[in-house]
């Protein structure tokens, strides 16, 4: 199977799927009110994002505050965010390192 890239119109996910078909079968399935705008072959089998694009340097700990984020917002980066603002006192800056931090840690 093909690890493809999936852009709706509110999220980025990565599936395995055998066709371009099927990678955008995953995005209606899990997002049916999001108009699928992107499908793309990625030419690996692994999926890297770039700790340093991120801004994250050095070794990072999970954070219990924002995985439970991202669990309620299932997910959607931006709306854990604004959890985590909320749960935490932190600004937006701060709240997008940790939600995306643990993004990379593979919440």
């Amino acid at each position: 199977m093909a690890l493809y890239e999936i852009e709706t119109s509110a999220h980025i996910m990565i599936s395995e799927a055998e066709t371009e078909d099927a990678a955008r079968e995953v995005a209606r399935e899990h997002y049916p009110e999001e108009e699928v705008l992107r499908v793309a072959r990625r030419p690996r089998d692994v999926w890297v994002i770039s700790k340093g694009l991120l801004g994250i340097r050095g070794v990072s700990a999970p954070d219990s505050n924002a995985r439970e984020c991202l669990a309620r917002a299932a997910g959607d980066k931006l709306h854990a965010i604004r959890l985590y603002m909320l749960d935490t006192g932190t600004d937006l800056h701060e709240a997008q390192r940790a939600i995306e931090t643990n993004m990379s840690l593979g919440w």
